[in-house]
């Protein structure tokens, strides 16, 4: 695992929630002896939003205006598209029922299945970009075109394995697509991470016509909607992480 890896999980872990709000609930706690409203005040409120954010009602307060910024892929404004892109989003080391090779997760599937889709649509070539970040032998985009191949039956052409963020797939994958004289892609991630991928990629020098996937915030919302779950904490997550790496790429790049 790459240090500048384990920096930016630390750094992340103790911006965003849970552990950001345990901290200031404990914060809370040390506080009551000297300021006892000013204490107790901060660990009622770390609490309570980390009740709200838990929720997958909650979530909807940071997944939607990212969600928001990436609209559903029209197949009439393709345009003049050349290749597809799809941006890794990690994989499951060693899955016994493989045979004991790494496989897509499921967030990297969803991305694959919405690839194979666009390929049989539009017969666009495809590039897969992900390197390994978290170490191993096997890269991400390795893992994603055995996917592709084997299980939707879909042809990669490019293969970038060597990137660990996403502002390294944009700058490797225009790196590899230049060669072709390929300037316009049809960008497949998340929804959630669509906005600061595009961002990114634009800056790179490769025009990205978003294809988003896997959208939250447009199911029917139901009670259960606002019960805290682990899933509801995860796409608070998914999504805070996102609106900081948006921040911290336009500080940057």
């Amino acid at each position: 695992m790459h240090i500048a890896l384990i920096i930016n999980n630390l750094v992340s872990t103790f911006l965003l929630p849970p552990t950001s709000l345990m901290l200031v609930c404990f914060l809370g706690l040390a506080l009551r002896r000297r300021y006892s409203r000013c204490g107790l005040s901060l660990s009622v409120g770390a609490l309570i939003i980390l009740l709200v954010i838990s929720t997958k009602a909650g979530s909807l307060l940071f997944v939607a205006p990212l969600e928001n910024q990436a609209p559903v892929l029209n197949m009439k404004s393709i345009g003049d598209a050349q290749a597809i892109v799809v941006l890794g989003g990690g994989r499951l080391a060693n899955s016994p029922e493989y045979g004991d090779v790494d496989s897509p997760s499921y967030v990297t599937l969803a991305r694959l299945r919405y690839a194979a889709k666009l390929h049989r649509e539009t017969g666009l070539p495809i590039l897969v970009t992900g390197g390994q970040p978290e170490g191993g032998g096997e890269s991400e985009a390795a893992v994603m075109a055995r996917s592709l191949e084997q299980d939707f039956g879909t042809p990669v052409k490019w293969i970038e394995d060597a990137s660990d963020n996403t502002a390294q797939n944009a700058s490797l994958s225009y790196a590899i697509l230049s060669r072709d004289k390929v300037k316009h892609i049809l960008l497949v991630t998340d929804a959630i991470h669509m906005p600061r991928a595009r961002m990114i990629f634009k800056q790179s020098g490769l025009d990205g016509i978003p294809a988003p996937t896997v959208f939250f915030s447009r199911s029917q919302q139901s009670l259960l909607d606002f019960m805290p779950t682990g899933e509801g904490l995860r796409r608070s997550y998914y999504a805070l992480h996102e609106w900081i790496g948006i921040v911290w790429y336009r500080l940057r790049y």
